[in-house]
């Protein structure tokens, strides 16, 4: 059943505080380090304080609310939401090429995944070092990291409960905070008016190119699309109104705080722990500490999303998916948690601080937000938006985009590199994988299935031949029940034929919907030849096993087949028969006679599916009834081979009869 447009535009208490403690963590941290980003090593001017002020609240505005809340919000796929969605409700209607913003949207968004724990847990720890100048804080922070990701296995939803009061906690405080702080200098609103952010851009020395520190206080957007289906619409809408307030109170409050110190070099005193009275400071860094490693959840659970999704768009190698609740969107993938985890720890052991973090956070990010106005400039234009305001405002956001891509690329050399170099090689992989699949499918050859039923059958009543199984089943990508694949025939009737008495066709049908769960069955020749279809939501686990003994015990009550066994001393005591699965497994063929293009593509191919789950936990089959068999992959056979036939000399020698 898909998600209707009603609920997920409820608004709850409870849904609230979920998205509140989801959604908005890596968002609502940045006040922690992105002031400083802009500001350290610099002489503190009103220029550079308004300006900066400006800049950061007027992004705020255009990326988040305008970009991400009011208008890429309204793009679910049956609820859900991330890239792949906004791709899936798209390429229907334009052409192939979508797939590749896409795809460089979904790695960099990944890659950006393994900077944000670090950094946002670093800048909080490194609070200590108020207290503890000399404190290494390196172990603190891949401790909370390795129990984060350990704790994502019971599901979002629980954590989400636990979450939530913190982040609400979170964001009272530094809204109250800044406010505080704001009391002694309300001046620093007049930042409110752009001409403060373009006098900025264009008078400061480099004020351009510190834009690639203003940036990063908006960098969990990406995630807050992402986490649509986690959280809803209408929570996710509603519970921003609040978490902008007191993040622009915050912004506000430390400016206020660095207008007081005009003249001087910001080191490096934070000017978020500076507005922080010293008597609550310890509480504030504790506060912190809980925020940062929630703030790690936005893009933890996005990935997650993500990588579902690309799986059903042949974009990812099939990972086992679990869904640890029974709330709707609740999912977690162990590979991509561990991974992403191990990705996490090596980038705290490289960097060391956040500071140092800082160059190659924000880079990645860019390219997917760029990608995602791409998509969602063709989503306007398919849902028929006004064609003037589809145009300006694309050209809006990708003159924004744009704009802070360039001044991210001044971090490329001090560390951007790294998640530039992650992106690209999550790209390669979606890409490979997408390829080998493509080039797999294209190989398959089918013949009718109709034309062979009276061999079946006459295969399924031959007594001479041993009987290989009661019922023999085959899966099949073929989606009409009149074909099916040729090497599904040739196993059946060339490769030691396997007499059984019922051959079941299964084809499993991925819907765009994320929850339905339907079937039909075709009977071709009674008690001899059945296909069944399963048209399954893309949120649903293809546990083929459960899913089909529910088909056949259905069948059994309407009387639509037997499944007792055909021996004459099972069947007199009603002793059902065996069920054998047949599925196969494709390697490279030695004849293949491949371009260096196809060469590369296979390569990377094959070595992805070293990670991929194996055919039986794909589609949840015990591997007690499974038989795998091989089947060569010929891509290319040889034009023409150089084989010559020679006369052996004891031929010569014999006399012609």
């Amino acid at each position: 059943m898909s998600t209707s447009h009603s609920s997920l535009n409820k608004v709850s208490a409870q849904g609230l505080l979920v998205a509140i403690g989801i959604v908005f963590g890596d968002i609502g941290t940045s006040p922690l380090y992105t002031l400083s980003a802009v500001m350290r090593g610099r002489e503190l001017t009103e220029t550079l304080v308004l300006g900066t002020l400006s800049c950061i609240l007027w992004t705020l505005t255009l990326q988040t609310t305008i970009k991400y809340v009011i208008i890429t919000l309204r793009a679910d796929n049956k609820g859900e939401g991330g890239i792949f969605s906004l791709y899936t409700l798209v390429r229907r209607f334009t052409g192939k090429w979508l797939m590749y913003p896409a795809v460089i949207g979904g790695s960099f968004l990944l890659a950006d995944g393994l900077i944000t724990p670090p950094i946002s847990v670093s800048s909080a720890i490194e609070g200590l070092l108020i207290f503890y100048p000399e404190l290494d804080t390196v172990p603190i922070v891949i401790a909370i990291i390795v129990a984060l990701f350990v704790s994502q296995q019971f599901g979002t939803q629980k954590l989400g409960r636990l979450f939530g009061p913190v982040m609400l906690v979170w964001f009272t405080f530094i809204g109250v905070i800044g406010l505080w702080a704001l009391w002694s200098q309300p001046s620093v609103l007049k930042a409110i008016n752009p001409y403060y952010a373009f006098h900025f851009l264009i008078n400061y020395p480099g004020g351009f190119w510190l834009l690639g520190g203003v940036f990063l206080c908006t960098t969990g957007a990406e995630a807050l699309y992402s986490d649509m289906g986690h959280c809803g619409r209408g929570n996710i809408r509603v519970s921003w109104a609040y978490v902008k307030t007191t993040l622009i109170l915050s912004y506000a409050g430390q400016s206020a705080w660095l207008l007081h110190h005009l003249g001087q070099r910001l080191g490096e005193t934070s000017p978020f722990y500076s507005i922080v009275p010293p008597s609550i400071v310890v509480f504030s860094i504790g506060l912190a500490t809980f925020a940062t490693i929630i703030a790690s959840q936005a893009l933890i659970t996005g990935s997650f999303t993500l990588v579902s999704e690309a799986m059903r768009l042949t974009l990812w190698p099939r990972q086992r998916v679990a869904y640890p609740s029974n709330e709707r969107g609740q999912l977690y993938v162990p590979f991509v948690n561990w991974g992403l985890m191990i990705g996490c720890c090596l980038i705290v052991l490289h960097f060391r601080e956040s500071k140092n973090m800082e160059a190659a956070f924000g880079l990645a990010v860019t390219l997917t937000m760029l990608m995602s106005t791409v998509l969602m400039s063709m989503y306007m234009r398919v849902k028929r938006f006004n064609p003037i305001l589809q145009v300006g405002l694309t050209a809006i956001f990708l003159t924004v985009e744009t704009t802070f891509l360039i001044a991210n690329l001044v971090k490329f050399e001090e560390g951007g590199w790294i998640s530039v170099t992650l992106g690209l090689l999550i790209m390669a992989m979606m890409l490979f994988w997408h390829e080998g699949e493509s080039i797999k499918q294209s190989l398959i050859k089918y013949d009718s299935l109709l034309d062979n039923l009276l061999i079946l059958k006459s295969l399924s009543n031959d007594p001479n031949i041993p009987k290989f199984a009661t019922h023999l089943v085959y899966l099949t990508s073929s989606d009409s029940s009149r074909r099916i694949e040729s090497e599904t025939l040739y196993s059946i009737l060339n490769r030691a034929p396997k007499r059984a008495d019922i051959y079941w066709f299964i084809h499993v049908c991925v819907e765009d919907e994320p929850y339905v769960m339907r079937y039909t069955v075709e009977t071709l020749a009674h008690e001899d030849v059945y296909v069944i279809t399963f048209y399954l939501g893309f949120r649903i686990d293809p546990r083929i096993n459960l899913l089909f003994r529910l088909v056949i015990e259905d069948m059994v009550d309407n009387k639509e087949v037997t499944i007792d066994s055909r021996y004459k001393s099972l069947n007199t005591h009603r002793v059902p028969g065996d069920f054998r699965f047949v599925l196969f497994r494709r390697f490279l063929s030695y004849e293949n006679d491949l371009t260096t293009r196809q060469q590369i593509i296979m390569f990377g191919y094959m070595l992805l599916k070293k990670i991929a789950l194996s055919p039986q936990s794909t589609y949840g089959l015990d591997t007690s009834n499974v038989i795998i068999e091989d089947i060569p992959l010929v891509i290319t056979t040889p034009r023409s081979i150089p084989l010559k036939r020679i006369v052996s000399k004891s031929n010569k020698s014999q006399p012609a009869s």
